[in-house]
């Protein structure tokens, strides 16, 4: 993942301002820049060695480092490749008078400086020049990052399929919210589509240009989630050898979707909702702190008012983050989408299965209209995708999950503790049978305990920490 620069705008101007670190051993070499660039907006800081150099590398993130070459003890030269090792993407702009122009201009050849700028009276303007210029390249590779990230998967309202009036409120919805910088809480069963819901506020809105930038908040632990999302200095732990962007930093000018808000800790969403109000962050390990500029849309599948009664999730940042609450309807609830979807992922998976695969039998499609779908878009997915596998000829017939469903009903009516289940005679995958079982087991504890999690482990008789597992291993 590549790092960005944490560049902002000035009011009224598109100049992009950078926070730059200034080397010499001269001090009115410093001065007189670090006056002349401020004028301009850009933060500066200064030193006069390049010890001092490192250290300030190792403890903050810089969008330019401005060095001279000839230094005592430390040159600019090792300035330059300390900071192309701790900050890769950070521009070096070297300063040099002529007995030093020989080794900047085979730095500049060597790819590690961004420039060389002789010593002379026009070196303020030259300057500046050539951090504007440093900035420039910084913000077209960070948004060429993200035309190649989104290319594969880039979402408008014409991605999201359905044509049902739950659908047609919700798209309405997403191009209302769309152009307001409001956070956005997506909510809705798991498999119905935030995420789609999310990448499209993003790129209906002034943002679509920038970085879409997703992170699963239940796929990391406390510690690492921290580094992930606020970047880290060099040192701040074992194995941070160098400087890293955060995952907001990444997004800056953009949208950070934060999927799975709910198993967040309260710890950090302490560290979340400071963010949130202040509008900055501090790396960890890091002393000074750095303003971004993001929207935040997160994401959950459970009751977040339910778990701020509970104490599990603090009021203030779900006021925080419900500024704008988005409802995706479950697939039960927009039947006539079910056979526009299924239609949509056959178009999707046959060519890529070399298939031609003219239709879905009616009998099959009159058969999905009629499922419930616990597992909502995603599970219809899967299972037309399996079906397309497993198709020889030019007409789709899907195996639904509903024959498993009326085993799971014939088990439940018999008792499971002590029922005899009679295997049927074409026989059946006792794997994904149980599976299956689990799954709807789960799904109707959470839904009689109006999705209370610690309930539902009781109501089966299971540890929290068995429950959690299983909510993970079906993605609920």
């Amino acid at each position: 993942m590549p790092q960005n620069p944490r560049r902002r705008r000035r009011q009224g101007e598109g100049e992009l301002v950078a926070n730059v670190l200034v080397v010499d051993d001269e001090r009115s070499i410093c001065e007189m820049l670090e006056i002349a660039l401020r004028k301009e907006g850009h933060k500066v800081e200064t030193v006069h060695s390049g010890e001092q150099a490192k250290k300030k590398i190792d403890a903050a993130l810089f969008d330019v480092v401005v060095t001279d070459i000839k230094m005592p003890n430390t040159s600019g030269i090792e300035v330059l490749r300390y900071s192309h090792f701790i900050s890769p993407e950070t521009p070096v702009v070297l300063i040099t008078a002529v007995d030093d122009l020989e080794a900047a201009v085979q730095a500049v050849k060597a790819g590690g400086a961004f420039d060389y700028l002789r010593k002379g009276p026009g070196l303020v303007e030259d300057v500046k020049v050539a951090i504007s210029q440093a900035m420039e390249k910084l913000a077209l590779r960070r948004q060429n990052f993200a035309f190649r990230r989104d290319a594969a998967g880039r979402n408008s309202l014409d991605n999201i399929v359905g044509a049902s009036a739950p659908m047609a409120k919700l798209k309405e919805t997403v191009r209302t919210v769309a152009s307001t910088n409001s956070t956005v809480l997506v909510d809705g069963e798991s498999g119905t589509g935030k995420e789609l819901v999310a990448r499209a506020v993003h790129v209906c809105s002034p943002r679509a240009t920038e970085p879409f930038v997703s992170v699963n908040c239940g796929a990391f632990p406390e510690t690492l989630l921290e580094s992930e999302l606020f970047g880290y200095v060099k040192g701040a732990f074992t194995g941070a050898n160098q400087n890293k962007c955060g995952l907001f930093e990444v997004a800056h000018g953009g949208t950070i979707f934060l999927d799975e808000i709910s198993e967040m800790s309260v710890a950090m969403q302490v560290k979340l909702l400071r963010v949130l109000q202040e509008r900055c962050l501090r790396p960890v390990g890091g002393t000074s702190e750095v303003a971004i500029d993001v929207r935040v849309i997160a994401a959950t599948n459970r009751d977040l008012e339910t778990m701020v009664g509970e104490g599990h999730f603090r009021e203030d940042l779900y006021y925080r983050l419900s500024v704008i609450p988005i409802q995706v309807p479950p697939l039960r609830e927009r039947r006539e989408d079910i056979a526009l979807l299924a239609n949509h992922f056959l178009k999707k998976y046959a060519p890529a299965a070399g298939k031609s695969i003219l239709r879905i039998t009616p009998e099959s499609l009159h058969a999905l209209t009629g499922y419930d779908w616990p597992g909502n878009v995603r599970q219809l997915e899967n299972t037309i995708e399996r079906a397309v596998a497993l198709c020889a000829g030019n007409e789709l017939q899907v195996e639904l999950p509903v024959e498993r469903g009326r085993m799971r009903a014939a088990a439940a009516a018999a008792g499971v503790g002590g029922a005899t289940v009679t295997v049927p005679v074409e026989g059946l995958d006792m794997e994904q049978y149980i599976a299956d079982l689990e799954r709807a087991m789960i799904q109707s504890a959470l839904r009689q305990s109006n999705g209370v999690q610690t309930r539902a482990a009781e109501m089966l008789k299971l540890s929290y920490r068995s429950f959690r597992h299983l909510l993970k291993k079906y993605e609920l």
